[in-house]
């Protein structure tokens, strides 16, 4: 019998009942000897088209109750290797981006105290910002995966520096990621000018068009990216909207011809053995998807970062 946080099993318990926790693990007060934390964000105080994701951590709990603990393709057991729990929500300020960006930060800085992975679940992009500015006083400047429709490196968003639009920018200027080792994947969609992407191009960030990658799996692109970061510190932030609308229409700014479901599992298994040190799924807005496919998407794609995370067993 493991000694390790288990998900409640669904012959124990059934799957529509039990706690609203990530996979209905334990929930969890403190943080001594945890390997993984997850923790939900509700927030989209700072998007800019289509709000709701305040709603995203919520309802990702509800649909990760489908989720069994053993991965059958990658033949990954996170829950016998770590010491996860879900952590709750972070108590941010509905009224102020600003302060709810202070918040998350200082949150941060007191989680990354304990020798652990954060794992979140937003909430708007705004969220990945103050999360790398904790990120990087622990761990320094980190290499950065970033999937996405988006480059979000945009100066400014009606006056303000930060947006869901202006993360990547804030993040390079600040000193908080590796420009060489980041990769923009997915991106797409119309624009302003070409400037929209071709300028982080010129600080050094790789990035990889969904139009370059359609038809493709991209199990070879990851590999290529995992021996790129070597051993270096690896966060990983994953877009809902890096997917196209067809597989997730709940979110809030969606663009067509993205990414597939099948193509971002082959991306995130082919991180294996990468030292991530914390990563996050964003912008899934439940009231853009009755059906709950986005966040059930979404659920599942955390679930696969965290059979990717560092001391997972294989078998």
């Amino acid at each position: 019998m493991s000694d390790k946080n288990q998900p409640i099993s669904g012959n124990d318990l059934a799957r529509f009942s039990g706690p609203n926790t990530f996979m209905r693990l334990p929930a969890a007060t403190a943080l001594e000897g945890l390997d993984v934390a997850v923790l939900g964000i509700p927030m989209d105080i700072g998007t800019s088209w289509r709000s709701g994701t305040r709603f995203g951590p919520k309802q990702i709990r509800a649909e990760s109750a489908m989720i069994r603990p053993y991965n059958m393709a990658t033949g990954s057991a996170p829950f016998e290797s770590l010491q996860i729990a879900d952590i709750g929500d972070l108590a941010i300020n509905t009224f102020s981006l600003r302060e709810s960006i202070r918040i998350i930060s200082e949150s941060y800085d007191a989680i990354l105290t304990h020798n652990l992975i954060p794992v979140a679940m937003g909430g708007d992009h705004s969220i990945t910002l103050p999360i790398l500015r904790a990120i990087a006083r622990k761990h320094g400047p980190v290499a950065l995966v970033h999937v996405d429709a988006h480059a979000d490196v945009n100066d400014e968003m009606f006056g303000e520096r930060e947006t869901h639009g202006t993360v990547f920018r804030r993040a390079y200027e600040e000193g908080l990621i590796q420009p060489d080792k980041t990769y923009q994947i997915g991106l797409r969609g119309s624009g302003y000018a070409a400037s929209d992407f071709t300028e982080a191009q010129g600080w050094g960030f790789q990035q990889f068009p969904a139009r370059d990658l359609w038809h493709r799996p991209l199990a070879d692109l990851g590999a290529e990216i995992r021996r790129d970061i070597g051993d270096r510190p690896t966060y990983v932030t994953y877009d809902i909207d890096s997917l196209d609308p067809s597989f997730a229409p709940g979110t809030g700014t969606p663009e067509i011809g993205g990414l597939t479901t099948p193509q971002a599992m082959e991306l995130i298994w082919s991180l294996a053995g990468a030292n991530i040190v914390g990563c996050d799924l964003v912008e899934v807005s439940p009231p853009y998807d009755t059906s709950g496919n986005t966040a059930l998407t979404g659920a599942n794609l955390l679930y696969e970062l965290l059979c990717v995370l560092p001391g997972v067993a294989r078998h």
